[in-house]
């Protein structure tokens, strides 16, 4: 495998975390737009890197990338993230 390949693989690998963690983003900023304290940038960032971390540990623990369950909790693990930071925002304002 070329490392042109080796790159795709990694960016089609973190790719779904970093859609959903910006629609989720958008939508909490759209949301609760009159709360924002943190920058929509730093709350996408979060997201991704929660994101990012089930995706490497269900292909850790299933043994395979792309398992449905893996996704499922992705899409739990970054919503929980973005309503935690919106109710952090909540409470600060």
């Amino acid at each position: 495998m070329s490392w042109d390949d080796a790159l795709w693989h990694l960016f089609n690998f973190v790719l779904p975390a970093l859609t959903l963690s910006l629609g989720l983003t958008v939508w909490g900023s759209y949301q609760y737009r009159r709360q924002a304290q943190i920058s929509w940038l730093w709350r996408w960032v979060i997201n991704a890197m929660a994101g990012v971390a089930v995706l490497v540990a269900g292909i850790w623990l299933s043994g395979q990338d792309g398992k449905m369950s893996t996704y499922a909790a992705m899409i739990l693990v970054c919503a929980t993230v973005e309503w935690a930071l919106q109710l952090r925002l909540g409470r600060r304002g």
